[in-house]
């Protein structure tokens, strides 16, 4: 039998295989299409302080292997969350995280504040791609001072697992994951989306009410990769990787660059059951390959 769990730091995932916030809902909209409880955990939907009404539509749109789109955080609000969602998802049998987005660090740090006495909540996933309304638009996760200023303030209210969702939309990645590291995050997942754009060439206007919007799906996954093996070899603390990951060749790409768990994204909008189909393709690579945990790929790319 080959040991499926895996540590990030306190926190264990009885196998790696996470669904990333933003395209699994709150779990519950799956239900009837697989059981949560063979999956390592879900990251349900961006969260936030306030409700938001999310940007106007059209708000997707599909790109080659791919897809923008420019929802913008569309939810009810941290306290509708608690009154209305937690009690439903409260009992899956895996571990579920809340991806925490705020526009100041007072909004950050008032949800985890909320989401921290909620028992059976292990962990939150901030998202620092959002705008920083009070630096003038430029989002918290491409400025190392920023970052580090929203970190180390959720940090001193929030006991418990603390992810940060790294940007790729930067120059270096690893001065914002050390410095995340430095500020107290737990495990880094990286990467959030691409900024991208489409342009409707016969009506020559772009095809996103926003313009410019998130770039996801297997187009991204050479730069994810990248990005997930240079944040493995700057930090010590785990990487969870995602970014395209569609299969379990993909998946197994990524911990063998350095993640310790991965989260797959657009591909559940094209297969419901993709998350169970990696896990146990995780599985059986693993006995293929004499191993006795999944944890034994985690970096063991080999470069010889």
């Amino acid at each position: 039998m080959v040991d499926l769990s895996v540590q990030l730091k306190a926190l264990r995932l009885k196998n790696p295989v996470m669904t990333a916030s933003g395209t699994f809902g709150y779990g519950e909209e799956y239900l009837d299409f697989m059981d949560l409880s063979r999956i390592g955990g879900i990251i349900v939907k961006g969260t936030t302080i306030r409700p938001r009404e999310g940007n106007d539509y059209p708000r997707m749109a599909e790109t080659a292997s791919g897809m923008l789109n420019a929802v913008g955080l569309q939810n009810k609000g941290v306290n509708y969350f608690v009154k209305n969602i937690y009690p439903r998802i409260c009992d899956f049998d895996t571990n579920v995280l809340v991806n925490v987005s705020g526009s100041t660090v007072e909004d950050y740090v008032q949800a985890a504040e909320i989401i921290q006495e909620l028992d059976k909540i292990p962990g939150i996933e901030l998202n620092v791609s959002c705008p920083n309304v009070k630096e003038g638009g430029m989002a918290f996760g491409v400025s190392a001072k920023a970052l580090c200023q929203v970190v180390k303030e959720v940090r001193a209210v929030y006991r418990k697992h603390l992810m940060l969702k790294l940007s790729p939309n930067v120059t270096d990645i690893t001065v914002l994951a050390k410095t995340a590291e430095e500020q107290g995050a737990d495990s880094l997942s990286l990467i959030n989306t691409l900024l991208g754009m489409a342009i409707d060439a016969e009506k020559q206007r772009p095809k996103l009410s926003t313009i410019t919007g998130g770039l996801s799906g297997p187009c991204v996954k050479p730069v994810a990769l990248r990005m997930v093996w240079q944040t493995y070899k700057a930090v010590k603390i785990p990487v969870v990787g995602m970014g395209g990951i569609s299969n379990t060749a993909d998946a197994i790409e990524f911990m063998l660059a350095g993640a310790s768990a991965i989260q797959v994204g657009t591909a559940n909008f094209i297969d419901p059951v993709v998350s169970v189909t990696i896990a146990e393709g995780i599985e059986d690579y693993c006995q293929r390959h004499g191993l006795k945990s999944a944890s034994e790929l985690t970096g063991a790319l080999r470069l010889d």
